[in-house]
């Protein structure tokens, strides 16, 4: 088991320093000074990939791959969330910045939710650990149990990864309490997102 855990921990651990979707949503929201919601963000993000290994080590998601109208909804639903998140992103908040002296704070129930959803709607991370994670179990270690635990180590190394990017949005804190630096943020963050609703939407 220790050898299987060291494997799959190396193989999540690459994934997880990929910048991706996580990554943009994390730097935008703690950069932008709204420290309760970034963290609820990045809980929200471990709360999906804990469902969704959990749910594969108990067999549910084998259904996903199995079933091509669940995908195909799934997909969906997931594609249009994200591109309306980042078109709301993208709106123009120029006089609403300007009137701001401080970054909005925003609730950590409001970053849990987003987070959580950003992640159970892509059903990219469901195929992911379906096709991944029954090869790090070992054979009669039970099935369940060590693949809760192998999502333990995913979901460690996601929280360690973004205390990092938190603590490195908040250098940024000073540059982004002009309004117009603000806005880039979110127009970048913006078209990340579209982009990755787009690409989901495509099936790429």
């Amino acid at each position: 088991m220790t050898t299987a855990l060291w494997s799959f921990a190396l193989v999540v651990g690459l994934l997880t320093l990929t910048p991706g979707l996580d990554t943009a949503l994390v730097l935008r929201t703690s950069a932008l000074g709204r420290r309760r919601q970034a963290w609820g963000v990045v809980l929200g993000i471990q709360t999906g990939t804990l469902i969704w290994g959990t749910l594969t080590s108990a067999g549910v998601t084998a259904l996903l791959t199995a079933s091509q109208v669940g995908y195909e909804v799934l997909r969906w639903a997931g594609a249009a969330y994200l591109v309306w998140m980042g078109l709301g992103m993208l709106r123009d908040r120029g006089a609403r910045a300007a009137a701001e002296e401080e970054p909005e704070e925003g609730g950590f129930g409001d970053g849990w939710r987003r987070g959580t959803l950003t992640n159970l709607l892509n059903p990219k991370v469901g195929v992911f650990y379906v096709a991944v994670l029954p090869q790090f179990i070992p054979a009669g270690a039970p099935h369940f149990a060590a693949g809760v635990a192998l999502t333990c180590v995913h979901v460690v190394e996601g929280l360690l990864w973004s205390t990092v990017l938190v603590g490195f949005a908040q250098v940024l804190r000073g540059w982004l309490r002009r309004p117009a630096a603000r806005r880039l943020m979110d127009r970048v963050t913006g078209v990340v997102v579209l982009g990755f609703g787009v690409k989901l939407a495509l099936g790429d």
